[in-house]
């Protein structure tokens, strides 16, 4: 039975009919007061996985995103609001009522599409894509594909994604959407690893101009009867890694062919970077070119040694960038004292002073983990770590150890750890290393498994190799719980929300260069007790505007007022739970240091 009733009335909505529902969520048709007709998606909040609410607001991602978008390639929000029903609550929201035609019955009648509509309709997705993708933070659509593309009637076959119920920040590794409805062949290999970004967007947008033109996906192929996502997704990557794709008989001119070619390419490393790019090519005055064939000729390894040939080719072989930092280390810090001090004294005296550590038999650490809650500086500690301790390093997102073929981040992370050990003494910085290491045992995490395994092994006592390795994440509790071991990451740190002294000094730095009156910035630190980093400047750009607008110096009156406008952006039952999480992680680490040695009497 549906949660809504015909005839029911919500605010000034009334529903009319019941178009689809799944387990948590259920869409209807409804009217306004004028009759006018809407779309109505209703999420039953007690159902839904609670990777698709935002935990801080308590919010569906799907209503939160609407919410902020508007583009005429996107399907419209109109409204949203709660209720209450035996359910439980209920979150809504309204798009308007698109009607014309689905991109995949326009290809299934027509079966091809002549090159210069499905021109036009690629650059309208192209469009709406780049509008999500530059939004702060930027945002993938996940899930494009002819059946999510409707060309209006209403506004003569405007093309417009209407399902923005996959839309997410980059997902890597860890997915913040439910995959198991996505079509396999119209997503890039990345994805099926659970690496989502503005790239396999990209790749889906390709597929679908190569459907227009051809009238079916590139790499059709036929699964078992009720087979899983994950099934078709390891049938599908040996389908195309065995038949590359062949564009002879597609019906276009070389440009898009060329376009296909650099937008449906298999690794990740040789595809279109971002949606400008495509347009450029797409509407430039010159040819685009081709992607270049691999070269025959050995590289380089960093420190003079020759790469095979075959490593040389590698679709995985990457140089990572390890040099010097150029800044001022903790100098660059705002206050944190406390933690400077035991980052100073704990751990880099014990691998900068080798010869000190040796006489007191001091064995340097490996490892150290930064842990704590969002925006509270812990990859920004890291660089300045790594400047501290004078060491060549590399700061290493999830996104450039993924890879679209079968072990092909594990290849990846091995050839970042030989690197390394040829520019040691070296700090190597791993952002958000929950994705890389997640914990084998959760759901799904299977896939990862051989990444997991690799780091463990390249983790084994890497500081006799001259690593140090520096890993920040906001949910510790998500790491494998192997990685923690000693002899692995031996510090786990807790980087708490900016004390009153880095309050201060991070007014006087956002303030700096600005036209100021008589500032107290120690009153500024009392009132923004609770803020982290971005809500600090935040405030300071919201009073600078504010003086600019009647063209005044930026007084300590203007400020205390956009101190008190602006909520703190974590609430303090997110503090609760990284106050938790805390207290588990220091268990962790007593019970690794409590843990006698093999061979030894504790």
């Amino acid at each position: 039975m549906s949660i809504l009733q015909q005839g029911q009335n919500i605010g000034k909505y009334t529903v009319q009919s019941l178009i689809k529902e799944n387990l948590y969520t259920e869409t209807y048709r409804a009217e306004d007061e004028d009759h006018n007709p809407y779309f109505l998606k209703a999420f039953v909040i007690k159902r839904m996985p609670e990777k698709l609410v935002n935990s801080e607001t308590g919010t569906v991602f799907e209503i939160e995103y609407s919410r902020s978008l508007n583009h005429r390639n996107l399907v419209s929000y109109i409204d949203s609001g709660t209720l209450e029903v035996e359910e439980g609550s209920v979150q809504y929201y309204l798009t308007n009522y698109f009607s014309g035609e689905l991109l995949a019955d326009r290809i299934q009648r027509a079966g091809k599409l002549p090159l210069d509509e499905a021109l036009a309709i690629f650059h309208a997705l192209l469009e709406g894509l780049q509008y999500l993708h530059q939004q702060s933070p930027s945002l993938s659509h996940n899930d494009v594909t002819p059946r999510n593309i409707m060309l209006t009637a209403s506004t003569c076959g405007t093309p417009e994604l209407i399902d923005l119920g996959h839309v997410s920040k980059a997902c890597n590794g860890s997915t913040a959407f439910d995959t198991s409805d996505l079509d396999v062949l119209y997503s890039a290999n990345e994805t099926f690893i659970g690496t989502f970004d503005e790239q396999s967007d990209i790749f889906s947008a390709c597929a679908v101009l190569y459907a227009m033109l051809t009238g079916h996906a590139p790499w059709a192929m036929d699964f078992p009867e009720g087979a899983k996502r994950s099934r078709k997704a390891m049938l599908l990557k040996d389908f195309r890694k065995d038949n590359p794709l062949n564009l002879d008989d597609v019906e276009a001119d070389d440009r898009t062919k060329v376009i296909l070619q650099k937008g449906l390419a298999l690794s990740y490393n040789d595809r279109y970077r971002d949606v400008a790019a495509v347009l450029q090519d797409l509407d430039g005055k010159e040819e685009p070119k081709a992607p270049e064939p691999k070269k025959e000729s050995s590289s380089e390894r960093p420190g003079g040694q020759n790469t095979s040939r075959r490593e040389a080719d590698s679709p995985n072989h990457v140089d990572f960038e390890i040099k010097k930092g150029s800044g001022n280390g903790f100098k660059d810090i705002a206050g944190m004292a406390d933690l400077k001090t035991f980052l100073t004294q704990r751990v880099i005296f014990v691998i900068k002073d080798r010869e000190r550590a040796a006489k007191y038999r001091l064995t340097p650490p490996n490892g150290m983990l930064l842990y704590g809650p969002p925006g509270c500086g812990k990859t920004f500690v890291a660089e300045k770590f790594a400047e501290e301790t004078g060491f060549n390093f590399a700061l290493i997102k999830s996104s450039d150890l993924g890879s679209s073929y079968v072990h092909g981040s594990q290849e990846k992370i091995a050839q970042l750890f030989k690197q390394a050990e040829a520019k040691a003494p070296v700090v190597l910085c791993f952002d958000e290393f929950d994705a890389l290491v997640p914990d084998r045992s959760a759901p799904g995490s299977q896939y990862v498994s051989s990444e997991v395994n690799e780091f463990l092994s390249q983790l084994n006592n890497c500081a006799e190799r001259g690593i140090f390795v520096v890993a920040t994440t906001n949910r510790p509790d998500k790491i494998d719980p192997a990685v923690l071991r000693t002899g692995r990451i031996d510090k786990q740190v807790y980087v708490p929300l900016p004390d009153r002294e880095a309050r201060r000094e991070m007014f006087l730095i956002h303030l700096q260069g600005r036209p100021c009156g008589e500032i107290d910035a120690d009153r500024l630190s009392e009132l923004s007790e609770g803020y982290i980093a971005s809500d600090i400047a935040y405030v300071v750009n919201d009073a600078a505007m504010t003086a600019a607008f009647t063209d005044q110096v930026i007084s300590e009156e203007i400020l205390e007022t956009a101190v008190k406008n602006t909520h703190p952006s974590l609430r303090k039952e997110t503090l609760q739970t990284f106050e938790d999480i805390r207290c588990r992680m220091e268990g962790i680490e007593r019970r690794n240091l409590d843990r006698p040695k093999i061979g030894f009497i504790k």
